[in-house]
């Protein structure tokens, strides 16, 4: 149930597993499920974006492995300041959930919440992280949450897929490629050499016999 202090949106955005195939649109391409829609507390693909088009939509994005959201984007719902952010296609974004991290802690700035290395002078790694900072020190989200009365889908940049991530998938793309050309070059070369040397050794027992009736035949020498 959606209450002031914690909005029902917002517990989605936590929990939802994005980037799923859309089970209403399973036999199209790009189905990945990487839309919150604010107003239905749901997460949608680009094709059910029809029934939503007077919607409060928030997309998001991939970077990492893991999602994220545009800081433009979220800073219109939440308070996102202090959370460090990272550049992705020209734009900040922030990590929705903790990550997995180490252990090990040395000196420097760290998050308030799980302790991961952070750039001075930013107290979160994450948007989780600084929500459970907020409910403990504040008892409550009312500073956190920003009204919101209208959010438009921004355009999505390279698919909202890490960048480094496209270049490695292109990179393994033209990889196989030349590997099935060479495989192709190696089959083709194979089969011609493998057809040649079947020829000879089909027509050579022919030849040989021929050959061995025209000559004299061979007695070994006497010492």
């Amino acid at each position: 149930m959606e209450t002031r202090e914690f909005p029902a949106w917002l517990e989605v955005l936590l929990k939802e597993k994005f980037f799923n195939a859309c089970l209403d649109h399973e036999e199209e391409k790009k189905n990945e499920k990487n839309i919150l829609c604010i107003d239905c507390r749901l997460s949608i693909c680009p094709h059910c974006l029809p029934s939503h088009t007077s919607h409060r939509l928030l997309r998001i994005r991939r970077y990492m492995y893991n999602d994220v959201l545009r800081v433009d984007d979220g800073s219109k719902l939440m308070d996102c300041s202090l959370i460090q952010p990272y550049k992705v296609n020209s734009s900040k974004v922030v990590f929705i959930n903790e990550r997995p991290h180490s252990q090990f802690r040395g000196s420097g700035n760290y998050c308030s919440t799980c302790d991961r290395s952070l750039q001075s002078p930013y107290l979160f790694c994450s948007l989780s992280c600084k929500i459970s900072d907020v409910i403990i020190g504040q008892r409550g989200l009312s500073g956190f949450i920003r009204v919101c009365n209208s959010l438009n889908l921004t355009d999505d940049e390279n698919g909202g897929v890490d960048m480094f991530l496209c270049q490695a998938l292109a990179c393994t793309a033209a990889t196989d490629i030349v590997r099935k050309k060479r495989s192709s070059l190696t089959t083709t070369t194979c089969r011609i050499v493998t057809t040649a040397v079947s020829s000879a050794d089909i027509e050579a027992p022919a030849n040989f016999l021929n050959r061995r009736k025209n000559m004299p035949p061979q007695r070994a020498p006497l010492y």
